[in-house]
């Protein structure tokens, strides 16, 4: 079993930092999806529960409560739908099939007590994603065919055991993101490819055991920004290919967590989470070198060809609670329900990310086979409102709505040695 664990490993470490493609599933392009023990309780409780070494991720202070080393490995298969219903558009085009697609996340994660009173760890994960892609010919086809953004995060940690009641923590995070739009355009196919490298950011976690059966948890992750380079691209006119330059902040983000035991079979989780998106207003391209037609000077504004991923989004909350039920020592059952709010609105919304409000609905089941591994399974399904839209384009104007959904199974093998 130790063997399989390994491999286990292995894979979810080396297909993390291979950057494999993702969807969002949480609101804005955030990716809710960060463990497997999580997803049966819809993610409830994280930074107050210590199931496994996720904590490394959810709540660095966690660390303290897990004794010797632990290591655990997670793929989370994902199936998203955004189907497109015309109503009014004067843009003419197909309703551009299902923008949803099949992603694979993976994480791992390690935790390790130095000693009593300190614990380091690490968490290899997949933060922020987006992927959406339409038919070449749909209507909105001026306003985007295919967007894809994928992030790596590696993210050291430290906790402390101040007393036996409070554990502090804190990490640092190193993130890579590539990023590419799509879009046609009176130049063709325009075609933005770019990436970052370098973005860093930190997390705080601290950790209350009110009581035997009462446990607080609450964290605090950082902003990133990043400095995407790369090239915008035309079909039609090569002259006008040119390289360009991109901000892009990620948000930062606190939870509030509460893990509470009911007795020998039950327990309850329960959290909040506010997410800083106000803080991204748009995904403004500029010049970094001089071409024809959409780069006059380097510095100007890219020409119209990639239009401007206007944001103008909204802070948001998610509110979560769950429940895991003790069948024997080696099973137990996880229930969960949240709801996630969207950052966007009408007016602003894209077929990049039709984003709206949904709610979570989650089961799960957690299994021992020996006294130092465990196997989870979860499958969540998240009930997605229909997200208007009603955006100009170089085409005609795009009037309809968006019918969303979003399935995700995950596996976890977890390991004590």
């Amino acid at each position: 079993m130790a063997t399989i664990g390994k491999k286990l490993m292995a894979l979810a470490v080396a297909a993390a930092l291979g950057g494999l493609a993702s969807s969002a599933v949480a609101g804005g392009f955030a990716i809710g999806t960060q463990s497997g023990s999580g997803t049966g309780n819809a993610f409830a409780g994280g930074a107050a529960a210590a199931d496994d070494a996720s904590v490394a991720w959810y709540n660095p202070a966690l660390m303290t409560l897990l004794p010797g080393k632990q290591a655990a490995a997670a793929l989370h298969v994902l199936k998203t739908s955004f189907k497109f219903e015309n109503t009014s558009s004067t843009a003419t085009g197909n309703d551009g099939g299902d923008g949803g697609d099949w992603a694979f996340v993976p994480n791992a994660f390690f935790t390790m007590a130095i000693n009593p009173k300190f614990s380091f760890g690490l968490a290899f994960n997949v933060p922020f994603g987006l992927k959406t892609e339409y038919d070449p010919n749909w209507l909105g086809r001026f306003l985007a065919i295919k967007s894809e953004i994928k992030t790596v995060n590696v993210n050291p940690s430290v906790a402390y055991k101040i007393s036996d009641m409070v554990s502090i923590g804190g990490g640092l995070s190193y993130q890579r993101v590539d990023a590419k739009l799509t879009n046609q355009s009176g130049l063709g196919l325009s075609t933005l490819k770019a990436h970052d490298y370098s973005g860093y950011g930190f997390n705080l976690g601290i950790m209350i055991q009110a009581s035997p059966d009462t446990r607080i948890g609450a964290q605090y992750r950082s902003a990133i920004k990043y400095e995407l380079e790369g090239t915008a691209t035309f079909s039609a006119l090569a002259a006008a290919n040119a390289s360009i330059k991109a901000d892009l902040k990620v948000p930062d983000s606190a939870s509030l967590s509460l893990f509470q035991r009911l007795g020998p079979q039950w327990e309850l989780l329960a959290d909040v989470t506010w997410t800083g998106w106000s803080t991204i207003k748009a995904l403004n391209v500029t010049c970094a070198s001089v071409s024809a037609v959409v780069c006059p000077s380097v510095g100007a504004p890219l020409a119209g060809a990639v239009p401007t991923l206007s944001f103008n989004w909204e802070d948001t909350w998610r509110y979560g609670i769950g429940a895991n039920y003790k069948v024997s020592p080696q099973t137990k059952l996880r229930f969960g329900l949240a709801f996630d709010e969207t950052p966007t609105n009408d007016v602003d919304r894209t077929p990049r990310l039709p984003d709206e409000d949904r709610t979570w609905v989650a089961l799960g089941v957690q299994y021992r086979p020996s006294k130092t591994s465990i196997l989870e399974v979860g499958y969540a399904h998240e009930f997605i409102k229909d997200a208007s839209i009603n955006r100009p384009s170089a085409g005609g104007t795009v009037v309809g709505s968006f019918e969303n959904k979003a399935d995700i199974l995950s596996v976890q093998y977890s390991l004590s040695f």
